[in-house]
């Protein structure tokens, strides 16, 4: 069985309070108070091993009921039983949680949104205290995939904004260069005037990557891929 595949997806239609009742407490993950955020991190970390541990129970009854055939390990007791706490522990913890996009739903009404955003928040602000806690770059990777679209409200596109704008400050991390689609669907005037700055400060990182974000922005028929980030470069470097 896969963690990612089958966490969580029994929230995947729950509404927006049944993620404030699990998950509320997470928002302190991004506190600009270090007290806070202590706290959080420590409420995930017994929320990680709740989830952790059901998914060792889950897995020794696997295991035990495999020769029974699929459809009759569902039918058994125990295995369902550990089936269904494994995903309820998963719902109370993330990145666990957040595996739950239903299959071809909007994301732009999904009520896990907040969490979504709050988790790539937490990357680009405390990266460190994500890597040490909560590290899943292909959860980061598909969360930005997931968010780059047009039709946001303005709450949720002023977040985006402020996410690129944080991260093409920082030195690249991993998974970094899918901000360029976040960047592409929310592109405007509010955003190009925070690259610009970007692009003019005395970060020699926050230049390069501002400059090269504002020219995709202006080509928006090139992909952004390694390939093309080297060849960008070699030419700024050259002016």
């Amino acid at each position: 069985m896969t963690e990612e595949r089958d966490a969580g997806a029994s929230a995947g239609g729950d509404n927006a309070r049944a993620w404030d009742e699990r998950l509320g407490w997470a928002f302190g993950l991004i506190s600009d108070d270090p007290e806070e955020r202590a706290t959080a991190v420590a409420t995930l970390a017994a929320a990680r091993k709740n989830a952790q541990d059901a998914l060792d129970r889950f897995n020794e009854l696997w295991w035990l009921t495999l020769p029974l055939g699929t459809e009759e390990q569902y039918r058994e007791p125990a295995f369902r039983q550990a089936y269904e706490r494994h995903h309820d522990f998963c719902s109370h913890s993330i990145p666990e949680g957040l595996w739950n996009l239903p299959v071809g739903a909007d994301i732009r009404t999904w009520p896990g949104l907040p969490y979504a955003l709050l988790f790539l928040e937490w990357e680009a602000r405390y990266p460190q205290e994500w890597t040490r806690h909560a590290k899943a770059w292909g959860t980061k990777q598909s969360l930005i995939r997931g968010v780059a679209v047009g039709g946001h409200d303005e709450t949720v596109r002023t977040k985006l904004i402020d996410l690129v704008e944080v991260v093409v400050q920082r030195a690249h991390r991993c998974k970094d260069r899918e901000y360029v689609r976040v960047a592409r669907a929310v592109d405007c005037e509010d955003l190009r005037g925070r690259l610009d700055t970007a692009a003019r400060s005395d970060r020699p990182w926050a230049r390069c990557h501002a400059g090269y974000v504002l020219w995709l922005l202006d080509h928006p028929e090139v992909p952004s891929t390694r390939h093309v980030w080297r060849t960008w470069l070699a030419g700024a470097t050259r002016e």
